[in-house]
């Protein structure tokens, strides 16, 4: 079977539009047990577009080894006009519920790009998405929403991350991102230690589920998830 490689073809045709900035947006984390969900956006310049390609070895992050996701991941954040990474903690999912923590992780990477490429009103922005669903508009009304100096506008791409470079390319630094904060969690309190993060970075791994089994949860799981239960006999 043919691997889908990225292109920018959905981005020059954004550009075209009238957009002066293509954002692409991707999530990593959405599924773990433990830590936060992420969101990472690329920026990419329109007027760039004509002489722009797509960074070698770039492709969906879930079909990148690790070492080689890091062995690109400086190579796009150079590539980038500009890239950040918003996060949504633990409780935050518990409490507001999954769709609405990443739309509000997804706007916090969306107020530090601007504000740090001083993006402001009267810019145009054009957001791409990685999945069918744009979490993003419908998050910035609510109160939890961050000071956002400009919302793009925002189209859905199902796969985005196999299609589209920009998405790609935010998918592969925002997971990098995140694996390394699940390493240093990790290594950072000997009560984490049992949950092995540094191995499945908070995902459902055989060794995180016997841990959940024989200690319970952390503080830093999920405790709306369906985590397994104590086995009896154990504490």
């Amino acid at each position: 079977m043919r691997r889908i490689l990225p292109t920018l073809a959905t981005e020059a045709a954004l550009a075209e539009q009238g957009a002066e900035y293509v954002l692409g947006l991707d999530e990593v984390g959405r599924g773990a047990l433990a830590g936060p969900a992420m969101v990472g956006v690329v920026a990419v310049r329109s007027a760039d577009l004509p002489c722009l390609t797509v960074p070698d070895g770039v492709a969906d992050s879930k079909m990148l080894t690790p070492a080689r996701r890091l062995a690109i991941y400086r190579d796009l954040e150079d590539w980038a006009a500009g890239w950040a990474v918003g996060a949504c903690s633990n409780h935050e999912i518990d409490h507001w519920g999954i769709v609405h923590a990443l739309g509000v992780a997804a706007l916090r990477a969306l107020a530090e790009l601007e504000h740090g490429m001083d993006l402001g009103p009267g810019r145009r922005l054009a957001a791409i998405l990685d999945g069918p669903h744009d979490y993003i508009t419908l998050a910035a009304d609510s109160f939890d929403a961050p000071d956002l100096p400009v919302l793009p506008k925002v189209s859905t791409q199902v796969e985005g991350d196999a299609h589209c470079a920009s998405v790609a390319c935010a998918a592969v630094i925002a997971k990098v991102t995140r694996d390394r904060l699940m390493v240093r969690l990790a290594a950072s309190d000997p009560a984490l230690a049992p949950y092995q993060w540094e191995r499945n970075k908070g995902y459902g791994s055989p060794g995180h589920l016997e841990a959940i089994r024989r200690l319970g949860p952390s503080r830093l799981h999920r405790v709306s998830w369906h985590l397994p239960s104590s086995s009896p006999g154990r504490s």
